[in-house]
């Protein structure tokens, strides 16, 4: 992982769940264990590439566990640790918080880009 630039522990907590995918797989692992190819289903847009890279973060930040079970085609779990099942009343919380704020308050994506000062 990058260099921390401050001493905040939020820092690294979004060096972790930051971009599109990480709360995402989280929202998905907490009705329980899925294999690889479930969660593929759940999130049809991302690359098996992505969805590799993303699981092997959460597993090393000891949010998600990898089960390996013997046999051919090899067969793979996935499932949230008590830490990663920690943080499912902060993602259901943030889910919350937009479907009561997010609708009256909604900015066009065009406008949160930013403009130059001239």
């Amino acid at each position: 992982m990058k260099n921390l630039v401050s001493q905040c522990p939020i820092e690294e907590v979004m060096q972790v769940l930051s971009g599109r995918w990480p709360t995402l797989l989280i929202y998905y692992l907490k009705d329980g264990t899925k294999r690889f190819s479930d969660l593929r289903r759940d999130n049809p847009t991302i690359s098996h590439k992505m969805l590799t890279f993303e699981l092997r973060k959460l597993e090393d930040a000891g949010i998600v566990t990898r089960t390996e079970f013997e046999g051919y085609p090899l067969r793979v779990e996935y499932d949230l640790t008590p830490a990663g099942l920690r943080l499912v009343p902060l993602i259901d919380a943030l889910g919350e918080w937009w479907e009561e704020t997010g609708d009256s308050e909604r900015v066009d994506a065009g406008a949160l880009q930013t403009t130059s000062v001239e």
